[in-house]
């Protein structure tokens, strides 16, 4: 792991940052036209940068030890640095031409276990970018960049809730956003609670084809409802109509969305309520969770401390968040952890730090 100094022999002329995220409620919604309630995280990833000599662009990433590099029009290998190179592209073709740059990044968001570090990435690459060419992008369009990044460059046809909570969220606020019109509001967590996420400690090694699956099965779903997505499905009991898998995924998304409508200043207890039965819709109609997940999620939730917890993520392997009492949070994350170590697994607690 090399600072900025070390890797480019001098110091960076700008350096930005942003959070990753975790989803309180709205799983697997986004991509549905429907609304979400994300919260960020304390872990951020921080991405510093100059201006280059000549015309190839360096990015290093100081977790993996990597380097990559690349030129316009000619991305790179390795995909961690996709996602940087992406982040140019886009801005190149909002705002013109783009140097060559040196690119340093830093981050202690976790990777892999559903905490938008990609997004994390993009959004603070683009936050870089603006500050060192003074670019007129504002936080949405930042956001709306970053996807793009991800889906034309990176290769995953993510919604926008990522990038959106990475870009506009505040510690202990939640976005209740509406991923259709971008209509959104910055809420306070529900008094008296905090956040709790622990690691499950298995991979979602499933997670990349399960997502396109289902989300190829929302769009049949949709189709054979007769609405452009189940966003626009107006009365849950129509789509009891659809034979399965259809019936169930349309069922979960439905649900969630009542669910994130019914969030906004809800108690703690009722919050928590809300958390519960998404996973439970996860884990029986959407079909994302495992069995170490339902595991975690079920200690979360037998906690006297606890509110509600869910997976979090596209699910298989991962993490769960749970909505906890204030300053009881480490206690039970702690609790948690000697449980679940206790029946064989092995996981951490991600959030607090």
């Amino acid at each position: 792991m090399k600072s900025f100094a070390e890797r480019f022999g001098a110091r960076p002329d700008t350096v930005a940052s942003a959070p990753g995220r975790v989803n309180l409620l709205g799983e697997h919604t986004d991509y549905n036209d429907g609304y979400v309630l994300p919260a960020s995280i304390p872990q951020r990833t921080r991405v510093a940068m100059r201006v280059a000599a000549g015309t190839v662009t360096t990015v290093y990433s100081a977790e993996l030890d990597a380097t990559a590099s690349f030129t316009p029009g000619e991305p790179p290998q390795q995909q961690f640095a996709r996602y940087v190179y992406g982040c140019i592209e886009e801005t190149r073709l909002r705002v013109g031409d783009v140097p060559a740059l040196d690119i340093h990044v830093e981050s202690d968001v976790p990777m892999g276990v559903g905490l938008s570090s990609s997004a994390a990435l993009e959004v603070a690459t683009l936050r870089a970018l603006r500050d060192l060419f003074e670019l007129p992008l504002e936080d949405v369009l930042v956001a709306q960049l970053a996807q793009r990044a991800e889906i034309h460059h990176a290769g995953v046809n993510c919604g926008i809730l990522d990038q959106m909570a990475s870009s506009l969220l505040d510690l202990g606020s939640m976005l209740f956003l509406d991923t259709r019109s971008l209509a959104r509001t910055l809420l306070p967590l529900p008094a008296g609670a905090e956040v709790l996420v622990v690691d499950s400690g298995v991979a979602r090694s499933l997670a990349a084809s399960k997502y396109n699956e289902r989300r190829a099965e929302c769009e049949e779903a949709a189709r054979r409802l007769g609405v452009a997505s189940l966003r626009d499905v107006d009365d849950p009991h129509a789509v009891e109509r659809l034979d399965d898998p259809w019936r169930r995924r349309a069922r979960h998304v439905v649900s969630e969305n009542a669910r994130v409508q019914s969030a906004p200043g809800a108690s703690a207890e009722a919050f928590g309520k809300l958390m519960n039965a998404s996973h439970a819709s996860l884990r029986d109609d959407y079909e994302v969770s495992i069995a170490a997940l339902d595991e975690l999620a079920a200690l979360l939730q037998g906690d006297e401390h606890v509110y509600g917890a869910k997976l979090t993520g596209a699910g298989f392997g991962g993490a769960c968040v749970a909505l906890c009492r204030a300053g009881t949070t480490p206690e039970a994350g702690r609790r948690v952890i000697d449980k679940y170590h206790a029946s064989g697994r092995r996981g951490r607690v991600l959030v607090p730090a």
